[in-house]
């Protein structure tokens, strides 16, 4: 049986909003780009030029399509939707800045920073459903392109389980990798095996992109 051919992928994490300044967890709330996001949306589309572009795939909520609709207007690409690349749920969680959470459920914020795999905020998405999902899409897309240029364009929850995949982190493991704002990373998948290649690149940036999850919470959502 030949092996797969390889497919190259592009994941971009979506430009700045309101709530990212905020530390307020977005999850699957329809929050629109700022304008700093705007702009780091057309930088990262400039950028993204230069990779030879074949396929262009995003969340369908707003901050990531807006972020793909600045590269499918570079690029010349058509832009295909997705809602397997949505942000994890959060829940009743959902709107409430970091702080908040912490103070209003407490236990349940505990166990969410131990990143425990299979809790999950009330209403909300487990971390194992989550990653499950995250990767099923990846798989899939992957294999639909195959031999192709993929850019991915996502949340920050989506693009920390890419990350995990490649490189072999439990998913409980401490977060110390970026999840930047218009981040440029970039993977291989061949058949089932997703290869790391590089990270957080944000060289098309004209100022420092934005990690709100500093205290790797490890969403960046």
């Amino acid at each position: 049986m030949p092996l797969a051919e390889p497919t190259r992928i592009i994941a971009v994490r979506h430009g700045e909003t309101a709530w990212n300044v905020d530390t307020r967890l977005q999850g699957q709330l329809d929050i629109p780009l700022n304008d700093r996001g705007r702009q780091q949306a057309r930088l990262a589309a400039q950028a993204l030029l230069h990779e030879g572009p074949t396929v262009l795939v995003s969340s369908d909520l707003s901050r990531a399509r807006e972020t793909a609709q600045a590269v499918a207007a570079a690029t010349g690409l058509p832009l295909a939707q997705d809602p397997g690349l949505r942000e994890r749920h959060f829940g009743a969680w959902q709107g409430h800045t970091y702080a908040e959470v912490e103070q209003r459920w407490p236990e349940a914020s505990a166990r969410w920073r131990r990143r425990e795999p299979h809790f999950g905020p009330p209403e909300g998405e487990t971390l194992q459903g989550f990653f499950d999902r995250c990767l099923s899409t990846l798989h899939r897309l992957a294999a639909a392109h195959a031999g192709q240029t993929l850019v991915l364009v996502a949340h920050g929850g989506v693009l920390d389980c890419f990350y995990r995949a490649a490189s072999g982190q439990a998913l409980d493991a401490p977060r110390t990798w970026e999840l930047p704002n218009t981040g440029i990373n970039r993977l291989l998948h061949t058949g089932e095996q997703l290869t790391l290649v590089g990270w957080a690149d944000v060289h098309h940036l004209d100022e420092a992109a934005r990690d709100e999850s500093q205290d790797r919470v490890g969403h960046a959502a």
